[in-house]
């Protein structure tokens, strides 16, 4: 009893191979527990948000995760340039193609791909400055399939055709989404009579095209506004502030473009990077003075001048830089606004006597502008 039985020559071998069998499947078993163990805690930490007692709604959650990815990767790239590339964007590098050449178009090839009258339009609403000459009108790029955009701003900042006793006009551009209902695009711009639509296709890749687009269609449908605005579709606009800065004594009335200025940025060469401009596009190490995209004024004798000095510049795919390298080529430099810190960029959460203050935020969702311009609009001081 207790005594081990004698083990034959064949079993030995047997039981040795099976040990050495074992021993190599222990790192596969080990990583298949590890990989486990990980997504459990994935799962715990996405719980604890969805449950969290936060004042702060997924929207804003995600919002505030996309402006420390945005703030790390400035100050971990100290070559980045402050160019916003909106996190709704899917920038795919591989399909970045450093092609000058122009499209095809009726009369043969213009100057290169971003000139605008490459294109035409295909939806327009050309008699909406003739009958009451706009002071200010705001052009919106938007992607067609953005309705959501389109809608929260009729609803807010661009629903007020008098500010301050100005007439102001907000326009959307937009190209061309094989994805988008036709039909529908045009209900929409037959019941608001504010969509204009140019045949390019509508992509991140392609803002330079759009922005010079717009440039166009002010030169050409708009060019007795006193000023114009591009901007984002995803920005806080305090109108009546940007108004009152229009109306001092003093703003210029010709040359003038000012907004948030962009001083000495450098040009990235890194493939790797979604502000990838090569040399060939670019040769200079560093953009001229421009000022950023997400919201900018000019007086509106510098569309038609943008236009035509265009036809002798490169295009690269940083638009609001493309602008700064107009104004160099012009001889000009863009203004400092009055007040500098009125034009703001990200901001961490709603202050009403903040927003009371300035021109431009940029803002995480549609539904977030509805909110803050509710507010914004109560009756009662700000402050």
């Amino acid at each position: 009893m207790g005594r081990q039985e004698p083990v034959s020559g064949g079993e030995a071998d047997l039981r040795r191979l099976c040990a050495k069998d074992l021993s190599h499947h222990k790192i596969p078993l080990f990583r298949f527990w590890f990989c486990g163990l990980l997504m459990l805690c994935l799962l715990v930490f996405v719980a604890s948000l969805a449950f969290s007692d936060s004042v702060l709604s997924w929207s804003e959650k995600l919002f505030f995760h996309r402006r420390f990815y945005w703030f790390f990767n400035q100050s971990h790239h100290n070559n980045a340039p402050a160019y916003r590339v909106h996190p709704k964007h899917k920038v795919i590098l591989s399909t970045i193609i450093n092609n000058t050449e122009s499209p095809a178009v009726p009369g043969g090839l213009q100057y290169h791909q971003a000139y605008p009258r490459n294109y035409q339009f295909v939806m327009d609403n050309s008699d909406v400055c003739k009958k009451n000459p706009p002071f200010l009108v705001l052009m919106v790029p938007v992607a067609p399939k953005n309705i959501a955009a389109r809608d929260a701003i009729r609803q807010t900042w661009g629903k007020y055709g008098v500010i301050q006793g100005e007439v102001v006009r907000t326009l959307f551009m937009l190209g061309l989404d094989g994805g988008v209902d036709v039909e529908k695009l045009k209900q929409e711009d037959q019941q608001h009579h504010d969509l204009i639509q140019s045949n390019f296709m509508d992509t991140y890749l392609n803002l330079t095209i759009k922005t010079m687009v717009i440039m166009d269609w002010l030169a050409t449908r708009c060019p007795t506004a006193a000023y114009a605005m591009k901007v984002d579709s995803d920005m806080f606009l305090n109108i009546d502030n940007l108004v009152l800065m229009l109306q001092k004594p003093g703003t210029p009335k010709l040359n003038y473009l000012t907004g948030m200025l962009m001083w000495d940025r450098p040009v990235i060469r890194s493939k790797n990077s979604k502000w990838y401009v090569s040399e060939d596009l670019y040769p200079d190490p560093k953009y001229p003075t421009y000022t950023l995209g997400m919201g900018y004024i000019f007086s509106n004798d510098l569309p038609i001048k943008f236009v035509e000095v265009s036809k002798s510049i490169k295009p690269f795919n940083i638009e609001d830089a493309y602008i700064g390298m107009c104004m160099k080529k012009l001889g000009l430099s863009p203004t400092s606004p009055p007040d500098p810190s009125q034009f703001k960029a990200y901001n961490s959460k709603y202050d009403r006597c903040e927003f009371s203050k300035i021109i431009t935020y940029i803002l995480g969702s549609s539904e977030q502008l509805k909110n803050y311009w509710a507010d914004h609009k109560k009756p009662g001081p700000h402050c």
